[in-house]
């Protein structure tokens, strides 16, 4: 099993790539995190902005494996807790299938990435800046990782 994080963008700063990596790397080689970055349609002097979400979103569903079990990060979708994303990640885990999270550009997802979705998961009611969802969705599947195999990362 595998996890996928498939973001819009590309040549995010260092900070970032170096927060991610540093969660990623810490996955046991059973349970890969890979980062999938899908190039940021182009948004000139009055963009489509349908036009172009449809662009990534092509992008994006056809990075996905066809048996892959998709959770779309939206702010509208359901919060979880870490140990609600621990127990999530058992059940996975027990599956089989790989998982892919879903994170759009400066305008969100398009209707057919949520559509195409399992779940809609919210990290928070806040808006966050898409470089740091990147950083702190390595974090959380960590830290529920761990949860999983009471190690002491986690002390709630």
């Amino acid at each position: 099993m595998r996890l996928r994080l498939i973001c819009v963008g590309q040549k995010m700063p260092d900070w970032v790539s170096s927060g991610y990596q540093e969660y990623a790397r810490r996955m046991p080689p059973e349970l890969p995190l890979e980062l999938v970055e899908i190039p940021m349609a182009h948004r000139g002097k009055n963009p489509d902005i349908p036009r172009l979400m449809q662009k990534e979103s092509d992008a994006i569903l056809g990075a996905l494996g066809a048996r892959d079990r998709v959770i779309a990060l939206e702010v509208g979708g359901r919060p979880w807790s870490t140990e609600k994303l621990a127990s999530q990640l058992e059940n996975w885990q027990q599956d089989g299938s790989d998982v892919s999270f879903l994170v759009g550009g400066p305008d969100g997802l398009a209707d057919a990435c949520r559509q195409r979705a399992d779940q809609q998961w919210s990290l928070s009611p806040l808006t966050l800046p898409h470089p740091l969802v990147r950083i702190l969705l390595a974090e959380q599947l960590y830290r529920a990782w761990t949860i999983t195999r009471n190690h002491p990362y986690h002390r709630a």
